[in-house]
């Protein structure tokens, strides 16, 4: 009898702790310092290996070469082309970095140990999505002054409007890049899924961001598509979160 009542408190204590250490957990300085963890981590990793930056370099600069080969554009053509295709190249190359996010984690079944951790998932995920908007944000930095010089852009009205496009055109690529990648990892053909689930979702977006840049390139306000953008990332970065433990315990 006292061994059962000693159990039964064991096993009562046991649960309290775990709700405990559950509760600690989600905190936001804790969530916070999980997300910077994971973070450094994925850093660290692409800075000893440079898999998604290179692949992503190789593949950006293959269509800046070849559709530079291909047309010569005045000047007034760039400002209108150029919106297309340099989001068409980033959104691309993006892809190379979002098909390595996941695969890292599953070597030695490290995002098994994920799973059964009591950490936030919600942390995992916005690590995973800060990294890549990281490496996708070197990406334009990188490339964009050679669309410049390839393709004589120069902008009519100020051009810092570019930079609200850019970053919140790269954060709707990467935030939903993130999540559907999650999504297929675990199936065979996971670089075919990611395309298949991603450029559909992203139409809205990549719209706005080629319409934005070509206004912005014209001189003209790109108010309207900016907001689209903004209210674009909100809906999709909220979805995302409130779906990715599901997605992250799926078998």
């Amino acid at each position: 009898m006292n061994q059962t009542l000693d159990s039964s408190r064991l096993a009562t204590g046991s649960q309290a702790n775990a709700q405990q250490t559950g509760a600690n957990l989600g905190h936001p300085q804790i969530v916070r310092g999980i997300t910077r963890a994971t973070l450094r981590k994925d850093l660290r990793l692409e800075w000893r290996s440079k898999d998604a930056i290179n692949s992503m370099l190789f593949f950006s600069l293959l269509v800046v070469v070849v559709f530079s080969f291909s047309f010569d554009p005045s000047a007034e053509e760039s400002r209108q082309i150029a919106g297309g295709l340099v989001w068409v190249a980033f959104l691309f190359a993006a892809v190379v970095a979002l098909n390595q996010t996941w695969a890292r984690e599953l070597r030695n079944q490290v995002l098994d140990a994920y799973r059964v951790s009591p950490a936030p998932p919600n942390s995992l995920f916005m690590a995973k999505v800060l990294g890549n908007f990281i490496f996708v944000a070197v990406l334009e930095t990188l490339m964009t002054p050679l669309f410049i010089m390839f393709y004589r852009l120069r902008a009519l009205g100020p051009a810092w409007p570019l930079l609200l496009v850019a970053a919140f055109g790269t954060w709707a690529l990467v935030v939903n890049g993130t999540f559907f990648a999650a999504m297929s990892i675990r199936t065979r053909s996971r670089e075919i899924m990611l395309p298949l689930l991603l450029f559909p979702i992203s139409i809205p977006a990549l719209l706005a961001m080629v319409q934005a840049t070509t206004s912005i390139l014209n001189g003209e306000g790109a108010r309207f598509w900016i907001v689209l953008l903004v209210t674009y990332d909100l809906v999709f970065t909220t979805t995302c979160l409130l779906l990715f433990e599901t997605v992250l315990n799926a078998e």
